[in-house]
């Protein structure tokens, strides 16, 4: 029997209007198909991460407050030899997101974005999109999750220096980028792949309200599975195959956020490559289908071991 440990956090640090819905499906339905599949918290020092198999990382959400711990958890497990899905190297390339304009440079639209690293960069940036008529903007670190530490504001609003000022002190490279309006009016889709092929795609609603802060104060997503056309799923398996050219590996998931925007086109928001809420408590057709594929990460097939 292989032993499958699933990399998560703490259940406690979870809000209440965002809590962890996939990782016991994914367990129960690895158990149901022969492996020893369990819950792992990522910075539990007791875990003793070489007696697994296989290990998938899918929700250490408060990493990006510690992220050397994170980093260094990484490093030890990749020091046991034991596979990690996804790999150790997309995930460091993953963790910080200059990763979009490595994405651009191979071809994927984005939003445009300025990387500023001074106060007087992030006031020229914003200068800038003032001077292409641009409304609003959004400020957010290179390293966040769950939309920590991200705005929308004016492109005059002193809430927006405000913002990119703490990012600075805290060490953080602050993103400036031109409000896209469809984003703000909810259009926004995350399209879903596992070992290269579309699972499911999920509308989650507008999330960050002007002015700052989200809408209805907290981060709450709404996710309602939708359609996705053949040009996003194309988008999306391109936005994949980009990132194993820049990184050397192929991802076993990931979660692919994109609108359609009238200003840019289609637009690759995130690339979410070990992360991402799966949303499997609304899609739970894709348990089955996403815990086979990790079976075959760990030398299964049809639910036997191969060895």
């Amino acid at each position: 029997m292989k032993r499958i440990g699933i990399i998560v956090t703490d259940p406690a640090s979870y809000p209440p209007q965002d809590t962890d819905n996939d990782t016991a499906p994914l367990c129960a339905a690895l158990r149901e198909r022969g492996a020893d599949a369990r819950a792992l918290v990522w910075h539990d020092a007791s875990v003793d991460w070489a007696s697994f198999d296989l290990l998938v990382i899918r929700s250490p959400w408060d990493y990006v407050d510690h992220a050397a711990e994170f980093a260094a958890v990484l490093d030890r497990i990749e020091a046991t030899g034991v596979p990690l899905r996804n790999d150790a190297a997309v995930i460091r390339w993953n963790m910080d997101k200059h990763y979009l304009a490595e994405l651009a440079d191979r071809g994927i639209g984005v939003v445009p974005t300025h990387y500023c690293d001074s106060s007087g960069e992030v006031d020229a940036a914003l200068a800038a999109l003032a001077e292409t008529g641009a409304g609003r903007a959004v400020v957010k670190p290179t390293v966040s999750a769950g939309s920590s530490r991200t705005g929308l504001f004016g492109v005059t609003d002193p809430a927006a220096r405000e913002l990119a000022d703490g990012i600075l002190a805290a060490g953080g490279t602050v993103m400036v980028q031109p409000e896209i309006p469809e984003l703000s009016e909810g259009r926004e889709k995350a399209l879903y792949l596992v070992d290269g092929q579309l699972t499911h795609a999920i509308a989650k609603g507008a999330l960050l309200a002007p002015g700052g802060g989200f809408i209805g104060g907290v981060y709450q997503e709404h996710p309602v599975p939708v359609d996705a056309s053949e040009s996003e799923e194309a988008f999306a398996v391109s936005v994949l195959t980009a990132v194993a050219e820049a990184t050397g590996r192929v991802p076993l998931y990931g979660r692919i956020d994109l609108v359609e925007s009238a200003e840019f086109g289609m637009v690759l928001l995130e690339a979410e490559l070990f992360e991402p809420d799966f949303h499997l408590d609304v899609v739970p057709e894709v348990v089955g289908p996403f815990a086979e594929a990790i079976l075959d990460c760990a030398g299964y097939v049809a639910g036997r071991s191969t060895v």
